[in-house]
Parts: structure tokens; sequence; C-alpha cells
């Protein structure tokens, strides 16, 4: 509801591989090169049920880009995203947070 939010994303697999990576590699894609207002829209559509599913099924990425997406730039940084920035992230939700392989939480550092 405000426009002042942040919004950071921290991925804690219980597995890490190529192939069930592709929506964690693209939220990280979208965060270092995309702007504000398509960040947004594209994040809204990559966390749909539907996307997931045809994701897994071998749909390219690329058919879930919007309009006014930065593609070219955003194509270069998901290809070249190894799975050591997970595997990072990981490490520090298990280390730090203490949480489980694959366990959700929400963090907040509000006022």
């Amino acid at each position: 509801t405000s426009s002042h939010t942040r919004v950071g994303i921290l991925n804690n697999p219980s597995k890490i591989k190529e192939d069930n990576t592709a929506i964690a590699r693209g939220i990280l894609a979208a965060f270092l090169t995309q702007n504000n207002s398509n960040l947004k829209s594209f994040l809204s559509k990559l966390s749909k049920e539907e996307t997931a599913k045809s994701l897994a099924a071998g749909t390219k990425i690329v058919k879930f880009f919007i309009p006014g997406m930065d593609g070219d730039t955003f194509e270069k940084k998901y290809n070249t995203l190894g799975l050591d920035l997970i595997k990072t992230h990981q490490m520090f939700c298990q280390e730090v947070l203490k949480l489980l392989p694959g366990q959700m939480a929400v963090i907040s550092n509000g006022r």
C-alpha cells in the first residue's frame, strides 16, 4: 500500500539444481536488471502457480516478459547467474536465520 516499501528475497531451497531454480534465478535477475514498475509487474506474473508449472514443464522464461521490460539485459543476467548466489542465500538462511532446508519465513524490519 506504500510506494516506500522495500522488498528483498532470500532463497532457501531444499535442493539446488539448474532445473528447479528457474523462478529463483528469474527473481534475482529481475531485481538486478529492472526498474521498479517493471519489476513489480514481472514478479506478479512470475509468482503465479501456472507460471511455475509452465517453467517446470520446460517453457522458456522469455515467454513471461512484460511490455517495457529490458529483456536483453534480463536474459543476459538470467543466463549467467550461477547457482552460487542461491547457495549463499541458502547458507545464510540456515546458518544465521536457523531455517531448515526449504523452510519459509517472513522477516520484517519495520518501525
